[in-house]
């Protein structure tokens, strides 16, 4: 077996063997922010209206109580509440992702890990926290070994690799040896879907990040018992992931599944968001806040706008924009950046129902234009995000500004106050101040925790406040 599945197996060798103490201390620091800021994601999107459907349509299903649905006074069954807890993390477009792995990882990690913790109470802070980092490791590494062409093609890497990471943290989470983790990521490997047309508008897409933390749970629960999956579901010449998702036998590269697991820990390539929209249009709007710093100018004065990007920005985000939605506006690189120069920012108040046929951003996003660069897009995954913007101002000067990285990210990562300040100001959405004080300290405090379904109990809600 392992000569037939060493990627598979090594993962799960790494996953069921890795402990606290053997995570460096950088690494747990910076696991306990992503964590936070995840929550607070989550918090916010409770009252969202895609996660209002989700929750009302599986109250109807569903009378287990076992498990919190963030941010409400709802209790479902583990894998309806991780179901819906992904989802509201994923709901706005606010929380982490992994630049070049391509994933929102905190999304499909947390929902069905925290379910673990509620069904296994007793579970420490240290054993939660050892296995959220088990988590983000691996989806972001399912990421590196399939490339940027993952979602070129068509599938949403955060619904796909997903699973990867949900199965990993909720098997660490249950303890399961490696043999029984093989067969969490076989079982959730077989589950992975999600297709990036959804971005155009559709709820579903919300709803992506939820199903694959979903996939993930069932996947550690079931092996738990003795189910089994693929064992060499990253291997397989024939229906394994790798080859069915890249439709090829060489389009992608398996040694990056598990090179430098232990030692180079993709925890610290997880990026935060302060824009409310998709992480492929952060470069830009920063690149415009700093050139309109230096020479103030408004939406009247420009001419036109060029981005010059990655292939993959432009197939992601850089489509003519057409209103269809809160969710194709915050996937729009063109309607986000006529947001940005209209209203001062691009966060959540700028995204209201009516915001997205707004004439003004309409007219305003007629004037840019994406186009793509093959020298960034020869750069690889690693600077998909890296833009050059061109501004044309209407008096006939040109400011430009090259940007490989935005704020938030792995080289420029956020301070504690900064995170602090996203998850207070979303959190205020759900919990009363006392109540996310409480939250937040028990989050920054995780290895204090004796029980961490205390962070379940934090984010549930006794009705309307």
């Amino acid at each position: 077996m392992n000569a037939a599945n060493p990627y598979t197996r090594g993962i799960a060798e790494f996953v069921s063997g890795l402990r606290y103490d053997a995570i460096p201390r950088e690494v747990r620091e910076r696991a306990k922010l992503l964590i936070l800021d995840a929550l607070g994601c989550a918090l916010y999107g409770a009252h969202l209206e895609w996660c209002r459907i989700l929750q009302r349509t599986l109250a109807k299903l569903d009378r287990s109580a076992a498990c919190t649905v963030w941010g409400t006074p709802r209790r479902l069954s583990a894998p309806h509440a991780a179901l819906t807890n992904g989802t509201q993390v994923q709901g706005f477009e606010l929380d982490d992702v992994h630049r070049q792995g391509v994933l929102h990882v905190g999304a499909v990690v947390l929902p069905a890990l925290v379910a673990v913790a509620e069904l296994r109470r007793g579970m420490s802070g240290r054993e939660f926290l050892a296995s959220a980092v088990a988590g983000y490791e691996i989806g972001p590494r399912v990421g590196l070994c399939m490339g940027p062409e993952h979602i070129g093609q068509g599938w949403h890497s955060g619904a796909t690799l997903g699973v990867f990471s949900a199965a990993a943290g909720a098997a660490r989470g249950l303890k399961l040896d490696a043999e029984k983790t093989v067969h969490a990521l076989g079982i959730a490997g077989t589950q992975a879907a999600g297709l990036m047309a959804a971005q155009y508008g559709a709820m579903v897409k919300r709803m992506h990040a939820g199903r694959a933390s979903q996939s993930g749970l069932y996947g550690a629960l079931l092996a738990e018992s003795g189910f089994t999956g693929i064992p060499d579901v990253f291997e397989s010449e024939y229906g394994g992931f790798c080859t069915t998702f890249s439709r090829s036998r060489d389009r992608f590269s398996l040694p990056e599944l598990t090179a430098g697991l232990g030692k180079t820990w993709q925890t610290m390539g997880v990026a935060l968001k302060f824009y409310s929209c998709v992480g492929s249009n952060h470069t830009t709007l920063d690149a415009l806040r700093e050139l309109r710093a230096e020479r103030p100018f408004g939406p009247e004065d420009v001419k036109k706008i060029v981005v010059h990007g990655s292939q993959v920005t432009l197939d992601h985000a850089g489509w003519k924009y057409r209103p269809a939605g809160v969710a194709s506006a915050q996937m729009n690189l063109s309607f986000c950046i006529a947001t940005l120069l209209l209203e001062g920012d691009c966060f959540v108040d700028q995204f209201g129902e009516k915001a997205v046929s707004d004439p003004k951003r309409l007219a305003l996003a007629e004037k840019v234009e994406v186009r793509a660069d093959p020298a960034i897009s020869a750069r690889g995954s690693k600077f998909r995000h890296a833009v050059r913007v061109e501004v044309r101002l209407a008096d006939g000067s040109i400011l430009e500004r090259y940007m490989e990285t935005p704020r938030g990210s792995e080289p420029n990562f956020a301070s504690e106050a900064q995170v602090i300040a996203k998850f207070d100001k979303l959190a205020a959405h759900a919990l009363k101040r006392a109540q996310a004080g409480r939250l937040r300290d028990a989050v920054l405090g995780m290895e204090k925790l004796k029980d961490a379904s205390r962070i379940a109990k934090l984010m549930a809600t006794k009705g309307a406040r």
